[in-house]
Parts: C-alpha cells; structure tokens; sequence
C-alpha cells in the first residue's frame, strides 16, 4: 500500500470532530461515560438544553443514591414515598416542557397566521389597486363620452345660434364658390351626394384616345417637328473653370511631380569641405585574474565550509526536537489512531473491551430501570384507566337515570292532563245525556219539544208544531205559485209589446215622443221655473 502524508491534522479534514479511545480504570465509573450516548449534531455541542438534562440526570443520580435500601417495611414506604414524590417531580417537569412545547408551536402558529394575514391583505390590496384602475378607467371612459357630447351638442348649439330666429337665407354663389370646403367643391355624403357612384363623369371619352383609327387620324394630324427632339448645349464662360475641373488639373501636377522624382538619377555624394572630429572609442577595463589559493587555504576553506554545514544540521535537529515537543499531544493521537505497534493495539484493543463492557453494564442497568419505569407506567395507567371508567360509567348512569325520571314525570304530567280531560269529557256527555233523556221523556209524554231546526228553540206543543209546519208549507207553496204567474203574465206582456213596435210606423212613433215630451218634460220644467221664481221673490 501506498502512504501519503500531509501537513494538515485529521481533524481538519474529517465532518464530525474525532472521539478518541478512552481507558476506564478499575473500580471507578467517570461521569463522563454517561455522555457517551450524545454525539456530533445529537446533542454536541451541548446547549443550554443539554445542560439542564445533565444537571437533572446528576440530581437523579444523587437522589438514586439517596435512596433508603429495602430491608426494612419503614424502609420500603419510606422509598416508595420517595419514588411517588420523584413521579410527581417528573410528571411536573414533563407538563412544563409540553407547555414550553405548546408555547413554542404556538408562536409559530402566531407567525404563521401573521404572515398569512399580511399575504391576505397584499392580495386584498393588489384587488382593490385592480378595482381602483377598473373604476378609473370607466371613469374616464364615461369623462371622455360625456366630453365628446358636449363637443357635439356646443357645435349644435353654435350651430343653431348662428341662426336663433329661424330665418330662411339665400344661396351666396360667389360666397360658395369662394370657399373650397363649401358643398360646391366638397359635398357631404349625409346630404345626398355620393361622389364615387358618378366618377365615370369625370373620365375623358374620346374617339380619338379610345379607338385605333381615332389614334391613326390623330398621328396623322400632328406636325412631324412636334416628334423631332432638339436639345442645345450651353457653351461655358470664358475665364471660368468649375470645381471638378480644378481638381484633375491639381491632380495632374502632382502625378507628374510623383513621376520625376522616380525617374530622378541618384548624384554622387561630394566630399565635405572640411575635416571632421573623430571620436576615439571608451578603452575596455582591465581583465581580472584571480590568484590561485594555497593548499593550506584550500583545507582552511574546506573545513569552515563542513563546519558551517554541522552548524546548520545541529541547528535543524534542535528546531525538529522542538516542533516534535511542541506536538507530541498529537504524535501520540496519531499513533493512537493508526496503532503502528501490536503492543499499542493489544493495549486498544483491552481499552476497548473495557469500554464495551462498561457501556454493556450501563445499558442493562438503564434497560433495568427503564423496564421498572414501564412496569410502574404500566400498573399506574391500568390504575387511572379503571378508575376513568368507573366514573364515566358513573357519570353516564347518573345522566340516564336523570333522563329516565326526567321522562317519568313528562308521562305522569300528560296522564294526568288526559284524565282530567278524559272526566270532563265524561261529565259532558253525562250532562247531554241527562238532557236528552228528559227531553225524550217529556216529548213522549206530549208535553214539549224542543225545536232547534227552523223555529228556533221556542217550547211549543206538538200541535202548534204540525199547523206552523203547514201554514208555512202553504205560504211557500202560494208565493212559488204566484211567481210562476208573474212571469207568464210578463212574457205575454212583453211578447204584446215586440209585437206592437213591430207594427208602429215612424208617424206614430213620433206621436208617442211629443206626447210624453208634452205631458211629462214641458210640465217639470214648468213647476221648476215657478219654484225658483218663488224663491227669488
């Protein structure tokens, strides 16, 4: 296998702090070791919560030592008092920590209900802001309507205004003809001109455009200079040159001035005139030589040179013991970690046994008294349980029995409600009885009767009775009789009197009209003129 090695320790590079092995020596339990179970993100590191459940386990732990031996009956109630007075002790603390619990939701339930309100009342203002703008936009709508009919109905006004009494005026032709957005030139369609139904009045129809011998007559009478085009060149100004002509001819001279300088000779240099100052160059510096050394230098030399590396090794070993003290804590960790000796994993391995073994012993006692806890939880809950059920056993035979005396009473209030009607019914129908019979005896003896049909409850003998029934059968029997009669008399009288208009002519008719006109008009009218005149005087 291949090893690497780094300058960074493991616990640089590993996500959960390392736990070293641990060594527990004999007879001794460490509190430490009931930590054992917390690990990283599990209770490490530890809070204020972890510490409040580390002081409670200290103190149970105590109160556990504290505990009286079972030797003794006192003993044994002393301890079962102090194991219910723990229970209690335990049951307060859990009912703070779900009301802490409670408490915690609750606040969250708050934040919850807080924020769902805020988003309640974004959305209800995003709403209304919709709404608002709805409303503004029909406004202006209904703004901008009410506008163009008032445009509208002040040029109606304008318009009738110009001729408020209603005066017919004239045609001005020349005022018409004047103005080219009149109806001369611009007629309106709302008037009854529609100018595209006679566009065909204003296309030229000719015999000479639409016809080819009316084309051929036309070439023929048109002139032949008429189709001779003849275009006269203006000659330019003398002493006048345009801006393009000035440019070629510069351009001219400069290619011409290009073209001798290329075909220029090249002269001859001339020598000068007088003599020119040479510089001498800088002189070059003398070239070194070194001394070849002595032996005896060579040897002073060398051993300073093996002296100077002693120095330098010794100086390195001393910063190398030094580093190696400094971290001796964690050359030992690693050793420990990768056990490079069998004497050092013999010696782990015994640890870890050790520790097993301990942490086994922990578990069966925590197991123990856990296994106590439930047998304890167990025979309590079995205990409230029962009880529970006897009272709500209790509880619902008490609400049946106030139900049942409850419906008992409502059953004896309504009998005795029906026998109270029950015996004034009776009496009732004793009394009607007692009065029927007396009035069957009397009636049986000839005495009275009781008339209750259409005579009324007057007592009148039986033979009263039978004449009253017979004068009235007699009165009805005439009156139906004489009804008959009265409208047989009336048919004839009205059949008479058909017949009689049938027969009357227009002479007679008028005769009967001046008659009651004379006898019955003339004279009222009459008697009502005297009686005002008598008033009046």
């Amino acid at each position: 296998t291949l090893g690497t090695q780094t300058d960074y320790r493991d616990g640089e590079a590993q996500t959960d702090p390392y736990s070293p092995e641990y060594v527990v020596r004999s007879g001794s339990v460490p509190e430490i070791l009931t930590l054992a179970t917390l690990t990283w993100g599990r209770g490490l590191p530890a809070g204020q919560a972890e510490m409040e459940i580390i002081d409670r386990i200290r103190e149970k732990r105590a109160w556990e030592a504290a505990l009286p031996p079972m030797d003794s009956p006192s003993n044994v109630a002393e301890r079962l008092k102090m194991l219910e007075a723990m229970e209690r002790k335990e049951w307060a603390y859990r009912e703070e920590e779900i009301e802490k619990l409670q408490k915690v939701q609750m606040e969250v339930f708050k934040k919850l209900l807080q924020k769902r309100e805020e988003n309640q009342k974004k959305l209800d203002a995003v709403r209304l802001k919709n709404q608002w703008q709805n409303h503004q936009k029909a406004k202006e709508e209904k703004i901008r309507k009410i506008q163009h009919d008032c445009a509208l109905m002040l040029r109606k006004l304008i318009a009738k205004r110009k001729n408020w009494m209603g005066k017919l005026e004239r045609r001005d032709i020349i005022k018409e003809y004047n103005d080219f957005s009149s109806q001369t030139y611009a007629p309106l369609s709302r008037i009854g001109f529609f100018p595209d139904s006679s566009s065909d009045y204003y296309a030229i129809k000719s015999f000479y455009l639409n016809t080819f011998e009316g084309l051929c007559e036309l070439e023929k009478s048109v002139q032949h200079y008429t189709s001779q085009i003849k275009i006269n060149v203006p000659k330019p100004k003398s002493g006048y040159i345009r801006k393009s002509g000035r440019l070629e001819a510069v351009l001219a001279q400069v290619h011409q001035a290009l073209l001798e300088k290329k075909n220029k000779a090249k002269e001859p240099k001339k020598p000068p005139s007088v003599c020119e100052k040479v510089e001498s160059p800088v002189p070059k510096p003398p070239t070194l030589i070194l001394e070849k050394p002595s032996v005896e230098q060579e040897e002073i030399d060398l051993a300073v040179i093996c002296l100077q590396k002693l120095l330098r090794g010794r100086a390195l070993q001393n910063m190398t013991f030094e580093g190696k003290e400094k971290r001796l804590d964690l050359i030992q960790e690693l050793r420990t970690t990768h056990a490079l000796q069998e004497d050092g994993q013999l010696l782990l391995k015994a640890q870890k046994q050790m520790t097993l073994s301990l942490q086994r012993q922990q578990d069966s006692q925590m197991q123990q008294l856990s296994a106590l806890e439930r047998d304890l939880a167990v025979v309590e809950g079995r205990t409230l349980a029962n009880m529970l059920d006897f009272l709500a056993k209790e509880l619902v035979r008490l609400q049946e029995e106030q139900k049942i005396h409850a419906l008992t009473m409502l059953a004896e209030r309504q009998r005795r409600m029906r026998e109270a009607e029950e015996s004034g019914r009776r009496q009732l129908e004793e009394s009607r009885r007692e009065e029927e019979d007396a009035l069957f005896r009397q009636a049986r003896e000839g005495d009275c009767w009781d008339c209750r049909h259409s005579l009324g409850d007057a007592s009148l003998t039986i033979d009263t009775y039978l004449e009253d029934i017979i004068l009235s059968s007699m009165e009805r029997t005439a009156e139906e009789q004489a009804r008959e009669e009265i409208q047989k008399r009336a048919v004839e009288i009205n059949d008479i009197a058909y017949e009689m208009e049938s027969r009357r002519t227009r002479l007679q008719s008028e005769e009967i009209v001046a008659e009651l006109v004379y006898n019955f008009l003339i004279p009222e009218a009459e008697k009502s003129f005297m009686r005002e005149r008598g008033k009046v005087s």
